[in-house]
C-alpha cells in the first residue's frame, strides 16, 4: 500500500486572527506567522495550514465560506510516491511547488509527497481492573491542555458517493473498514493502522467538509483537552462521547477554520484480519452516548445549553 496517511491539510479563512488563536489554543505547535499564511504542526510533523480565503493561490473550495481547501497525502517512500501517480496516470498535475496534485470527484485538491511526518509513540494511561493490573503505585494523569499527535482522519460530505468510493478505493487504493450501503464509508489507508483515514458521508449535490479529527493519547486527554478549550471559550459543537463504529472517544469543537474539528482517542486498530461490518445510517450509530454542549471548565459538570449535532449520521 502507497499512503501511510494525511501529511498536511490547507484552510481558507475569514479571520486569520482568530484561527491563530483557535490553533495556539487548540494545543498545535507554531512555526510561521505571517499575515497571510500561519503553519502550525502536530507532534509528528503533521502540518496545519491556513491561508485566507480569498487568497489567489489557493485550490478552488467546494463549499462557502471557511472550509478545507487541499489535503496533502504521504507516502512512505519515493517508489510509494511513485506507485500512487502511475496508478492516477493522466489526472496528475505538478504544482507551482512542485508538488504533483489532482482533484477528486467532490471538487477538493489532493497532494502528494513523501511523508515529512516523525514517528511519534503515544503515552496512553492503562486502565486497572481485577486481576489485570497495568498501572502499579502510580497515579493517572489529569491533563490541563491537549497535545495533538497526529492529523488522524478526516470526513467530507460526497456530493457524489459512488464515485467519491470508487475514486479513493480503486485509484488511492483505500480499504474500507466499515460501511453505509450506499450512503457512508470508512476508509484507511494501510491494511494495518487505525479505524479510518477518510470517511465519505453521502450528501447528494453538496460537497462539503464534514470535520477534521485530531489524534490525543486517550480518553483522560479528551476531557482533559475538551474542558481546556471550553475554558478558554471555545463552544462545544457535540461531546463528550463514544463512537461505537471505531470505538474511539470524541469531542468536537465550532472553530474559525472549517467544520468543526474533533479531538478523539482509542480507535481500533485494524490488520488485514479487520472484519468490515454493514452498519444502518442513523444517530446511535454516530455516538454510543454524548454530552450535548460539553463541560464547563469551572465546575466541570455538563452544561445546560446543549444544541443538537450535525456530526450525526442521520
Amino acid at each position: 500500500m502507497s499512503l501511510c496517511g494525511i501529511d498536511a491539510i490547507t484552510f481558507g479563512v475569514q479571520d486569520m486572527d482568530k484561527a491563530h488563536h483557535f490553533l495556539r489554543d487548540w494545543g498545535l505547535h507554531e512555526k510561521t506567522c505571517e499575515p497571510d499564511r500561519l503553519v502550525f504542526e502536530t507532534r509528528d510533523g503533521c502540518e496545519v495550514l491556513v491561508r485566507p480565503a480569498d487568497a489567489p493561490d489557493l485550490p478552488p473550495a467546494i463549499e462557502g465560506g471557511k472550509t478545507v481547501r487541499e489535503v496533502v497525502w504521504g507516502a512512505r517512500t519515493p517508489e510509494d510516491l511513485a506507485a500512487v501517480l502511475t496508478r492516477l496516470g493522466d489526472r496528475v498535475r505538478v504544482g507551482a511547488d512542485g508538488l504533483p496534485r489532482v482533484t477528486d470527484p467532490n471538487g477538493l485538491s489532493l497532494a502528494f509527497r513523501v511523508s515529512r511526518r516523525r514517528p511519534v509513540v503515544g503515552t496512553p494511561m492503562l486502565p486497572n481492573a481485577p486481576g489485570a493490573c497495568h498501572r502499579v503505585d502510580q497515579r493517572g494523569p489529569v491533563y490541563t491542555q491537549a497535545d495533538p499527535i497526529q492529523i488522524g482522519h478526516v470526513v467530507v460530505f460526497g456530493a457524489d458517493f459512488a464515485a467519491m468510493r470508487a475514486f479513493y478505493t480503486e485509484q488511492l487504493g483505500f480499504i474500507v473498514s466499515d460501511e453505509y450501503p450506499n450512503q457512508g464509508c470508512f476508509l484507511r489507508c494501510q491494511p494495518r493502522g487505525g479505524h479510518h483515514n477518510l470517511f465519505i458521508l453521502s450528501r447528494p449535490g453538496r460537497p462539503g467538509i464534514n470535520h477534521v479529527a485530531f489524534t490525543l493519547n486517550d480518553i483522560h486527554e479528551v476531557v482533559g483537552g475538551g474542558i481546556a478549550m471550553s475554558g478558554k471559550g471555545w463552544k462545544t459543537e457535540i461531546g463528550p462521547g463514544r463512537h461505537p463504529i471505531s470505538s474511539a472517544y470524541f469531542w468536537y469543537f465550532e472553530n474559525p477554520l472549517a467544520a468543526p474539528l474533533e479531538y478523539y482517542a482509542d480507535e481500533d486498530y485494524c490488520t488485514e484480519a479487520w472484519e468490515a461490518r454493514i452498519w444502518e445510517r442513523r444517530p446511535e450509530n454516530f455516538a454510543e452516548w454524548a454530552i450535548a454542549g460539553g463541560l464547563d471548565a469551572t465546575t466541570r459538570r455538563q452544561k445546560m445549553d446543549g444544541q443538537n449535532s450535525e456530526r450525526g449520521h442521520s
